[in-house]
């Protein structure tokens, strides 16, 4: 008779998957709200949409899935993965920024090709921190071990995120026109975009590693390459509360130049100020080694603009005093033009 076959033995650690979840249980409890229904461990995630819909008169829920991309490569190869969640739920909460919506719920799924609880426990750290950023909480999530579809300790994870927006302050760009202003928000490196250009420039071409440290960077290669992204949502929707803004652009893979013209009307166009932002020094680095074209560089990354937003020209002194209050370091970067062709200028 042949040995007996377990699941071990094709890959899939039972017991340390358990592990994985007695160790994140209490991480995502931590980010529960009065609005969550239940535990985990549930077949499904539950939210009292009556607590939280109370205070709107035509709710409209957003939602938005995403994954971190090839980032995770970079964290796998400084061994670093305490800080890629915090990627995760602002890049969601960014995107449903872009329509106005308040986060109320995330979902995450982490892919993996075996299962080590610490691991997991550090990667669910982050996405704590990025959710108690926002009050969003954690309403369920999964851990699947895919021995053969992933290999040695590679893993994916996805962030899926609701919003809800009241329908009348919903943000769709539909009222932008020319003389309206570009105010930028800063990033602080690349927040999940462009990370397959710079990993082949960087560790490709340059022949440098995530321990390297170079003095123009302040730190090494993979610290600055593992900055979290920055969530936006708390100074937007506080601006929100006193200015009218006409549309918000998350300003993700495809840069300014691909990322502005989605929320742009027929017949407009932008003029964008280079020089009127500070770039992070990652930028210069990644565009020195690789030989890449400036306008290369401005459709793969951010180059320092995490987020647009547009307002009248009469508001955008107010707006730029009230983001500052609310600790960011925004700028006028440009103005809307109606030239006709959703064209990104840059002047």
């Amino acid at each position: 008779m042949s040995k007996p076959i377990h699941y071990k033995d094709a890959g899939v650690n039972i017991d340390a998957g358990n592990e994985s979840v007695q160790r994140i249980k209490p991480l995502i409890k931590e980010t529960h709200n009065a609005t969550v229904l239940g535990g985990i461990g549930s077949f499904g995630g539950m939210v009292d949409l009556g607590a939280i819909l109370k205070d709107y008169q035509h709710p409209v829920l957003v939602q938005s899935i995403d994954s971190v991309g090839t980032k995770l490569m970079v964290a796998n190869m400084a061994g670093k993965h305490d800080t890629i969640g915090i990627d995760m739920v602002a890049h969601s909460c960014n995107d449903i920024l872009c329509q106005g919506a308040k986060p109320i719920s995330f979902l995450d799924y982490i892919a993996v090709n075996s299962v080590d609880p610490a691991q997991m426990e550090a990667i669910v750290t982050g996405l704590k921190i990025g959710c108690k950023e926002v009050d969003l909480p954690i309403i369920g999530g999964e851990i699947a071990e895919l021995p053969g579809v992933y290999t040695g300790s590679e893993y994916e994870l996805v962030g899926a995120v609701t919003g809800v927006v009241e329908k009348e302050k919903m943000v769709t760009g539909a009222d932008i026109l020319p003389g309206d202003t570009l105010i930028g928000l800063k990033s602080n490196g690349l927040h999940t975009n462009g990370y397959s250009l710079a990993r082949k420039v960087l560790f490709g071409e340059g022949k440098y590693s995530v321990e390297d440290q170079l003095p123009e960077l302040g730190g090494t290669i993979g610290h600055a390459l593992l900055q979290p992204h920055r969530n936006y949502t708390p100074a937007v929707l506080r601006l929100m509360e006193s200015i009218r803004v006409k549309g918000i652009s998350h300003i993700t893979g495809g840069g300014l130049v691909e990322n502005i013209p989605r929320i742009l009307p027929e017949g407009m166009d932008v003029d964008i100020r280079k020089g009127t932002w500070e770039t992070p020094p990652i930028f210069s680095l990644i565009q020195k080694t690789g030989n890449v074209p400036e306008e290369e560089m401005f459709r793969t990354f951010n180059m320092g603009v995490g987020m647009v937003l547009f307002v009248s020209r009469d508001d955008a002194e107010k707006a730029l005093g009230l983001l500052k209050e609310s600790g960011e370091d925004p700028g006028v970067i440009g103005v809307v033009q109606g030239a006709g062709g959703k064209v990104v200028k840059f002047v």
